[in-house]
């Protein structure tokens, strides 16, 4: 690791008044610099309480709007603005319409692992752990969930609401198998499995937890199984490890190549230039915020 490197990001992030957001899924040596770790709307909470003037996210970017909808007088910064994500890239603001127009008064629910046009569409947002809370909070007996089909599957299961989804995925999730889970079983004696709810309901169903990554380390915490498998996006297991030095971690290697964007050198410019800057136009940012703050109320 480049100490010099280190050192500089540390000087500037002074100097900026920053604060470094890290996500679970980031690597070990940004996670180490980091201010915060975590989720990515808790990660937004947080920096909403500081008294930071920037903030630098890393993670990808719709994480970093829903940081700017939190803290509006904040610059946030995203080191690599072509950080992306396969789940929210999947729907546009266009396509909720398209889904209201043909599915008339009912609520839209939307998971926050979208883009601030789209939050700006819909009626209340959700995270992956209060997900089925706030489907349960609407009056009506439908609901479109947007845009996790596989998150929507999840909550559809555990509610008597009938919900329409969208056909969105994350990339890392959708390629898990029930049968990976089973081999596991086989092969490492009273395994436990943790599964984020991404994941197709054929794994959710084999797993002894379902949750968000918040939720997959409380439950290592309190329950301290002897061996584990989070499945999820492989740098969580690597990251939370270290904390939990009484369980053994067998690892899936899946990996998220836009996480992975976010790396010391480009942190390092981002604070430099305070580019790249996020912004958001201001009748999409109150709209969206409306969305995260009835989440917030309900929650």
């Amino acid at each position: 690791m480049d100490q010099k490197l280190l050192d500089q990001i540390r000087e500037l992030k002074e100097k900026r008044r920053a604060v470094i957001l890290a996500h679970n899924y980031q690597p070990a040596e940004i996670q180490d610099l980091a201010d915060f770790c975590g989720d990515s709307l808790g990660l937004s909470i947080q920096a909403s309480e500081t008294d930071a003037e920037t903030i630098v996210f890393c993670g990808v970017r719709f994480m970093a709007e829903t940081a700017k909808l939190l803290c509006p007088d904040k610059k946030i910064l995203i080191p690599d603005p072509g950080a992306g994500c396969s789940l929210a890239d999947s729907i546009t603001a266009e396509d909720v319409r398209m889904m209201k127009s043909t599915h008339p008064g009912i609520p839209v629910v939307t998971y926050v692992n979208t883009s601030a046009a789209v939050k700006a569409e819909t009626d209340i947002c959700c995270t992956s752990s209060n997900a089925v809370k706030i489907v349960n909070s609407l009056e009506s007996d439908k609901v479109i969930f947007l845009p996790d089909q596989h998150l929507g599957r999840y909550v559809a299961s555990r509610t008597d609401k009938e919900l329409i989804l969208w056909m969105g995925s994350c990339e890392v999730h959708r390629i898990f198998k029930a049968e990976e889970i089973r081999e596991l079983r086989r092969k490492y004696a009273g395994i436990q499995v943790i599964a984020h709810p991404e994941c197709p309901l054929e794994v959710l169903e084999e797993a002894d937890y379902v949750g968000s990554t918040s939720g997959m380390i409380k439950y290592v915490d309190e329950s301290a199984p002897a061996r584990v498998v989070l499945m999820t996006e492989c740098s969580m297991s690597d990251n939370i490890a270290v904390d939990f030095p009484g369980t053994e971690f067998i690892k899936p290697c899946n990996l998220c190549p836009h996480m992975k964007k976010i790396s010391l050198q480009n942190i390092y410019q981002s604070l430099l230039s305070l580019e790249p800057e996020v912004t958001i136009p201001a009748e999409i940012a109150a709209a969206a915020r409306r969305s995260v703050e009835r989440m917030l109320e309900v929650s």
